[in-house]
């Protein structure tokens, strides 16, 4: 019996040990910021010296992709690992967000909760041992059900709609005065301490610098008398930028303080593209805050503008310091990356439409991943004001270099050669008819494959609701 005892004993701890040395993970996530709203992705206005510092130690991916045009449908896929035409999640809010009825085609009806059989990143890290937290934007159900405290974190701190109506688990007074990026950070920096000597996964989704552009007074003054560079210019916006790049340092010296940061990756990244760049689109309805360029459109568009953003990869000892990936990645990707770092197994019977990119993170930057394409699908409306568009129902693949963008109102058909033409300026669709065909067959196939639903035939006597639409609310944040 004492020797069963002593066995029993060294299982035991064997078995924390193995627990303990699993990687943490932290993903830092911004909201609205462009892919050239950071330094070390070309902003000469803008300043980041902890994020700068983040790619120095780290592995920057200059072809890092979300999988919407906007905040809902990029954390649906974010925490689900499946492409949208799987969650239902397209856009923010319902189909009668934006005046449609004068448009060629009904869009698809879009669900605004992340459907609850789906399960989420967080569900399989604390599965396989992990604490988990969230701190932050959810945006993916408002009521009880789809509280992140039920989708797999152990502790949360969300918005209920509004972005400053928090709803917490555990119950968290949110004090008067205080900045809410720095209060998000505090509740993250907690976590981190309570959970050290056990593996953790920290999601802290930062809601700057989404609008409502409001800083930090000492901040907005240190950027006001600072000449505009590349479309950069606004001292608010750059204020709020200063806050999450000043989250970002808390929670690195931190780990260097606790001695964590060599079994903890971070990562840094967007939810979508910037708020800008429609000016060059003849949108001039659209009010932009920054500019993308030399990427083409902004958020809300399958332009590069609209969906290509920062990605940025520290983890001392694993991933080599200064090193940068060309190597297109898109936002399912990743959960099967999360789940391989873990050393956790997929859900059953659970499709994840991503691919691990672990041997890119340990790699030198020059290896590829094992897949044709990645894809996008928006079978809505993204209004501009004034009856201008950012957004038409459309899709998208990219593979190789090339990217292909299909219009479904005229089955309009743009090419792009990526890597000679990064603005998107020279439309190759006309020039190059087999690559256009042939990328379109994939878009077509990756459709029928998810069984993707499509917009119809905008027919008046039919539309849903239509006799008791009123006049345009003012639309949710998207």
């Amino acid at each position: 019996m004492k020797v069963l005892t002593t066995l029993a004993g060294i299982l035991a701890v064997s078995l924390a040990a193995h627990a303990a040395n699993k990687p943490n993970l932290i993903f830092i996530l911004a909201d609205d910021l462009g892919y050239t709203d950071v330094a070390c992705f070309g902003s000469k206005y803008y300043e980041t010296p902890n994020i700068d510092r983040l790619a120095k130690q780290g592995m920057r991916f200059t072809d890092g992709y979300t999988c919407g045009p906007n905040c809902q449908p990029t954390r649906a896929a974010l925490m689900s690992g499946q492409y949208m035409p799987r969650t239902g999640v397209y856009t923010v809010g319902s189909i009668d967000r934006f005046d449609w009825q004068s448009r060629p085609l009904q869009p698809v009806d879009n669900v605004t909760s992340l459907p609850l059989e789906k399960i989420t990143i967080a569900n399989a890290l604390k599965k396989a041992g992990y604490a988990t937290g969230m701190f932050g934007k959810w945006h993916l159900g408002n009521d009880a059900a789809h509280h992140p405290s039920k989708r797999g974190f152990d502790e949360a701190i969300e918005s209920a709609g509004l972005h400053f109506d928090f709803v917490t688990d555990p119950k968290a007074d949110y004090p008067e005065g205080q900045y809410l990026a720095d209060f998000l950070t505090d509740k993250a920096v907690d976590f981190v301490r309570r959970h050290k000597d056990e593996p953790f996964f920290l999601y802290l989704p930062h809601f700057g610098v989404h609008s409502p552009h409001q800083a930090k007074e000492e901040l907005i003054a240190k950027f006001k008398d600072k000449p505009s560079a590349g479309g950069h210019h606004s001292p608010a916006y750059a204020a709020m930028i200063a806050s999450v790049d000043e989250s970002v340092g808390r929670i690195v010296a931190l780990l260097d303080e606790l001695k964590l940061a060599d079994n903890t990756l971070v990562i840094f990244a967007s939810d979508n593209g910037g708020v800008g760049g429609y000016d060059r689109e003849g949108i001039r309805q659209a009010q932009g805050i920054t500019d993308n360029a030399p990427l083409r459109g902004g958020k809300g568009m399958l332009y590069e503008g609209g969906t290509r953003v920062p990605f940025i990869f520290r983890w001392p000892g694993k991933v080599r310091s200064g090193t940068t990936c060309h190597e297109p990645i898109i936002s399912v990707d990743l959960y099967p990356t999360f789940l391989e770092i873990a050393g956790a197994q997929p859900p059953a019977n659970y499709p994840l439409d991503g691919k691990s990119f672990v041997k890119l993170l340990t790699g030198d930057g020059t290896g590829t991943l094992q897949r044709d394409a990645i894809y996008w699908h928006f079978p809505g409306y993204l209004g501009a004001g004034a009856g201008s568009w950012r957004m038409t129902p459309a899709g998208a693949i990219r593979a190789g270099d090339w990217k292909l963008i299909e219009f479904f109102e005229d089955h309009r058909l743009e090419l792009y050669n990526l890597r000679d033409d990064l603005s998107q300026t020279n439309d190759l669709a006309t020039k190059l008819p087999d690559r256009t065909k042939e990328l379109h067959g994939k878009l077509l196939a990756w459709r029928k494959e998810l069984n993707a639903p499509m917009p119809t035939k905008n027919i008046p006597s039919t539309q849903p609701g239509v006799s008791k639409k009123k006049k345009n609310k003012k639309a949710s944040a998207d």
